[in-house]
């Protein structure tokens, strides 16, 4: 299915059954990606005494209780509600779901913290180098190198790489609306609970932002090219400040 996009006097052509699927299969078991010390995804049989609700118990549906945190289980959109007192939910945000998006994929540069830490870090250098002087709508970024064992990682307490504040600032400046990023966080695992990422791309709290959306733990295919995409980025309805997603990119034609 053929699909013409205008945006901004440019008008795109793709193909609507190709998607490239940026999103990590959320499912029950220890091997489910997952950060910040939470237990496993559960996905069980709802019981009623001694009826278990599954088809292979003799219950006519499988009928079954899902346990899981949007923040540390696989892929997942949030907003400003991440960091306000107040509880902005993330479900009815969005206005529109499909957006022109650049994907780029950038080693991490090594940096001693000021704790001793050897950090991993994405730095505002760097993304001035590759993103577009005509900057998309949404930026995806891909670390390197590339980790086909992401979708299964537990991050938990490996103080994994994370993105300078003031590149998430400057991606605000020139109109950056969505951040994705194949890492459990824009910030660093453990910095004493500043955020700096998350609060220098949602002004906050100088401004309440209920458009951009950062988008985290996603998994970039290594076919996938660098350069410009369509995205479509759905999420559930959740009236919370973080919901699981499945972010899709679209090739443009020639």
């Amino acid at each position: 299915m053929i699909a013409e996009i205008a945006h901004k006097g440019r008008t795109f052509r793709v193909d609507l059954s190709k998607p490239l699927d940026l999103s990590m299969p959320l499912h029950a078991g220890p091997d489910q990606a997952r950060a910040w010390w939470i237990d496993p995804v559960t996905m069980e049989p709802v019981r009623n005494g001694e009826t278990i609700y599954a088809v292979k118990e003799g219950s006519p549906v499988n009928f079954r209780t899902i346990r899981f945190n949007p923040h540390g289980h696989g892929t997942h959109t949030e907003c400003v509600g991440h960091i306000t007192p107040e509880v902005y939910p993330v479900g009815g945000l969005l206005k529109r779901y499909f957006f022109t998006a650049q994907v780029v994929s950038l080693l991490p540069e090594t940096r001693r913290a000021p704790d001793g830490r050897t950090d991993q870090v994405i730095t505002l250098e760097q993304l001035r180098q590759v993103v577009n002087e005509r900057p998309c709508e949404a930026l995806v970024l891909r670390t390197l190198p590339y980790d086909p064992g992401r979708s299964s990682k537990d991050w938990s307490g490996s103080n994994p790489c994370y993105l300078q504040s003031s590149a998430c600032a400057w991606l605000r400046s020139i109109g950056v609306k969505h951040l994705l990023l194949d890492l459990p966080s824009v910030d660093r695992e453990e910095d004493g609970g500043v955020l700096a990422a998350h609060h220098a791309f949602w002004d906050h709290p100088a401004t309440l932002d209920l458009e951009r959306t950062i988008t985290e733990l996603i998994q970039v295919p290594a076919e996938v090219r660098d350069g410009e995409f369509l995205l479509e980025l759905q999420l559930p309805h959740f009236m919370n400040d973080a919901a699981p997603s499945r972010p899709v990119l679209y090739a443009f034609l020639p």
